[in-house]
């Protein structure tokens, strides 16, 4: 039997010129915009990163966590800039 090929869903073409993605130097990831588009085209429900100050064990500090772990491997320029943000 012949193992059946993964196809990865493809989500909507998000851009920096259109306001969808922040740039590099804002620290990437996406925007308000960004996230409502991509949330309307695949039915997620995508958050905003946590990018400030938090509580040590609250709701907040697991996701960044979380995030964090997820993302170690993540070398390029944006990947870098995301976690920057993200305060990795």
């Amino acid at each position: 039997m012949a193992a059946k090929k993964r196809t990865r869903k493809k989500g909507p073409n998000l851009s920096v010129g259109r306001g969808e993605k922040r740039s590099v130097k804002q620290g990437g990831g996406l925007t308000a915009k960004g996230r409502k588009k991509y949330s309307a085209a695949t039915g997620s429900n995508l958050k905003a990163p946590v990018t400030g100050k938090v509580k040590p064990g609250s709701k907040d500090a697991k996701r960044r966590k979380s995030f964090c772990a997820r993302s170690k491997s993540w070398t390029g320029e944006r990947g870098k800039a995301a976690r920057s943000r993200w305060k990795c």
